[in-house]
């Protein structure tokens, strides 16, 4: 099969196209014929080393998330998967077979039926931002574990940086469970991508007061913030907490370290968590799969530049500009078409 792999930590240069053996899949392991792979920012940090994560002997296979159809699966798994269409997530966590490639083999649950009505760019572009924004829209104490319809009614959700995956991501799952939605972004051509993904109010804070924005629609404060760059927004983040608030952290956008304001968050009695989607609780973790994928079928997620999630796709053997292209922080998201 043709894969991008690499053996050594670096730039996108160290991504080579391949030609090595199809996998088989193990016992409880399904093997997938990919038609997409997504790209994701933790995609190009291990690639160049700045996370933890050593190579073996062999050659490792980048990225996460995909979508494909079932081709065979592993002894204790069902034949009836075989042929259904699916989507893919942590392929590659503490595993070579990543989704650059033409297979992959991952656990059978980690191969999610996608039916036959979303597309395969959907699917390729669920895995690592929706699962982290479900996460961070259900750790708060004063939050639901689960989404769905009216999980969320009532209640105000910030997303900072609206426009990325992620805050795409959460400001869809928020609207289908009925919050009313917040995003703040940095120019016009965001703001729409964010109106277009569902937010109900949107802020360009390089334009308007952050602060005074977001109180016109939640006086009481918010229940819960999406925070991409803490080190930036945690002073404006404490000004706008409402009682029992969370302050979910998946990203350190604009620096590595935080000042947290202490009498702001301790009188409404406000949490700060910090979110990582291949380390969260096991119980988080299937409840997450199961909700985002009860969104997609119920067709509340979208993508494209209509959903606000502009799609790039670069060819299989353009693997390493993919990932470049995530790296200097292309609006949308990043796909990688396995078949051309």
């Amino acid at each position: 099969m043709r894969a991008i792999s690499y053996r050594r930590t670096g730039g996108p240069e160290v991504l080579e196209l391949l030609d090595l053996p199809v996998p088989d899949p193990g016992p409880g392991e399904v093997r997938v014929r990919l038609a997409f792979s997504g790209v994701n920012p933790t995609d190009w940090k291990s690639r160049s080393g700045a996370t933890a994560g050593a190579l073996g002997t062999d050659a490792q296979v980048p990225n996460q998330d995909g979508a494909g159809t079932v081709e065979a699966v592993g002894q204790g798994v069902a034949p009836a998967v075989v042929g259904q269409r699916v989507w893919v997530w942590e392929a590659a966590w503490q595993r070579r077979w990543g989704t650059a490639a033409e297979y992959t083999v991952v656990p059978a649950r980690q191969a999610v039926l996608l039916g036959e009505g979303p597309s395969f760019e959907l699917g390729a572009a669920l895995g690592i931002p929706f699962l982290t924004a479900h996460r961070c829209l259900t750790l708060g104490e004063a939050l639901p574990d689960r989404l769905g319809p009216g999980a969320l009614a009532g209640r105000t959700v910030l997303v900072q940086g609206g426009a990325g995956a992620v805050g795409n991501a959460a400001i869809q799952l928020a609207r289908w469970a009925d919050a009313t939605v917040v995003a703040t972004v940095s120019s016009p051509h965001k703001a729409q991508l964010a109106a277009a993904a569902g937010a109900s109010h949107v802020v360009d804070y390089r334009q308007q007061d952050v602060v005074t924005e977001v109180r016109k629609v939640a006086p009481k404060g918010v229940d819960v913030v999406v925070e991409v760059a803490p080190a930036a927004n945690a002073a404006v983040d404490a000004q706008l907490l409402g009682p029992h608030a969370a302050v979910a952290v998946y990203a350190n956008n604009g620096g590595d370290e935080v000042t947290l304001p202490v009498r702001p968050s301790m009188t409404p009695n406000a949490q700060w968590h910090f979110v990582l989607v291949y380390t969260e609780p096991e119980r988080a973790k299937v409840i997450g799969v199961e909700d985002v994928n009860a969104a997609v079928l119920d067709g509340a997620v979208r993508v494209g530049e209509e959903a606000g999630l502009p799609l790039h796709v670069f060819p299989l053997a353009e693997t390493a500009q993919a990932h470049r292209a995530v790296e200097e922080g292309a609006v949308g998201k990043v796909l990688v078409d396995v078949t051309a």
